[in-house]
């Protein structure tokens, strides 16, 4: 179905290439996983298949692929979309038109299908990803993970050959990322569908994959073959094997059940008794609360998003804000920095100890920094350097007296010599 010969693959203006040497062939019908670290090449790998690299991206590639008897590098996305369904990292951006249901028509539209079987593949489609209750529902009126399963949905309408998906649960709770992989596992069983999943939280996968491909940083395939024989040889295990590969279990358990046949021969362990000479560390809390959020609503289209929402985080506090996809989360947070307007309650900030609610968003955001899910969505300026210099500008503070030094601050994550990068 997918032969790669010696693909390498170069972004424009990099002297090192993303891809090296990549040789491989995967059969029809297979479930295939695909790891390695950040920056290994993994996405770019994936976008080789249905020709967005290099006809979108641009850039220098060598070497032959053929996915299901097409070249994407002469034929292109157009070619390629109706055998190759691509589910993106971040949904929003392969996403055209307003409503749930438009979108996953979208692509059988563009393919002149009849209506009739239009309107079959769609509500099974949304059927498959119990999207039916919201077929009508505006795109930006939902939560990420709820976008990821339009995405999925809308690149399943086409019924394609193989199934393409960058990190697909990376915005879905628990329940949500299992029923996903379980409507993947039905469609590759039942109808032979290939598929080929990008992860990092590969505890998810593990236990549905026949195959997986590991990329080193060098862009290098560094491991092929099933997960119980490729998880030795690597480091980047879900907490599961890692005890198992320091225990000698074999073969590696890649799930819960799995584990508990070793664990039931594991002696017990003897009671862990604290050093008495360790004092826990306690942080100093102030009486005056770093939050405070009383009674907060939301509603979009008249759909409650939040309902009387009240709590206080202390200063120095790291507070984990859970639950399901849709039940408000990013809501609460684009409430709190005003990107959002609730229809009711409050919102204090500890400096100064006043209500935000009706301040700009530029004017609460000098108090509080905020990471959307996805950080494309502040990423603006040609460099790096100048996207750090607009914050600083916008704060009124020049880069002589920025209360971190932007090359210090560069450096601490890890994106020293990238100042002159695209941040894109």
């Amino acid at each position: 179905m997918i032969e790669l010969d010696r693909l390498t693959y170069t972004y424009p203006n990099k002297s090192r290439p993303a891809l090296a040497g990549i040789s491989l062939g995967i059969e029809e019908g297979e479930f295939v996983l695909l790891a390695g670290p950040s920056g290994a090449g993994k996405s770019t790998l994936l976008r080789c298949l249905n020709g967005l690299v290099p006809h979108f991206t641009g850039g220098v590639v060598s070497g032959r692929i053929r996915v299901a008897g097409h070249d994407p590098i002469t034929e292109g996305p157009a070619a390629l979309s109706r055998v190759v369904g691509f589910v993106f990292q971040d949904p929003e951006a392969q996403f055209v038109v307003d409503r749930v249901a438009a979108e996953i028509a979208f692509a059988l539209e563009n393919a002149a299908m009849p209506p009739a079987e239009m309107q079959e593949r769609v509500a099974e489609a949304m059927a498959l990803l119990d999207l039916t209750a919201m077929r009508d529902r505006p795109l930006a009126a939902l939560s990420g993970g709820e976008g990821q399963r339009v995405a999925i949905a809308a690149a399943l309408a086409l019924r394609p050959r193989i199934l393409v998906l960058d990190e697909p649960t990376s915005q879905l709770d628990p329940q949500s990322a299992e029923d996903l992989l379980q409507a993947l596992v039905r469609l590759n069983q039942d109808l032979g569908l290939t598929v080929i999943l990008c992860e990092h939280r590969l505890e998810r996968v593990l236990a549905h994959c026949d195959r997986m491909l590991v990329l080193s940083l060098d862009g290098e395939l560094e491991h092929d073959g099933p997960p119980q024989a490729v998880l030795p040889h690597i480091d980047l295990t879900p907490p599961l094997v890692t005890v198992g590969k320091a225990l000698g279990w074999r073969p590696l358990p890649l799930t819960i059940q799995d584990g508990r046949r070793f664990a039931s021969r594991v002696p017990a362990a003897p009671e862990l008794v604290r050093d008495p000479r360790s004092k826990p560390v306690r942080r100093t809390r102030s009486d005056t609360p770093a939050l405070a959020i009383a009674d907060l609503s939301h509603a979009y289209d008249g759909v409650p998003a939040l309902s009387g929402v009240s709590l206080s985080v202390a200063q120095g506090e790291l507070v984990a804000l859970m639950g399901r996809n849709g039940s408000g989360k990013s809501t609460l947070l684009n409430c709190v920095v005003g990107l959002l307007r609730p229809s009711g309650g409050d919102v204090r900030i500890a400096v100064a100890g006043r209500a935000v609610l009706g301040e700009e968003t530029a004017d609460i955001c000098r108090r509080v920094g905020y990471l959307p899910q996805d950080p494309d969505a502040l990423l603006f300026a040609d460099t790096v350097r100048d996207e750090l210099l607009v914050t600083l500008r916008n704060h009124g503070l020049l880069p002589d007296n920025s209360p971190a030094p932007l090359a210090e601050l560069l450096e601490v994550l890890g994106l020293d010599g990238e100042a002159e990068a695209y941040p894109r």
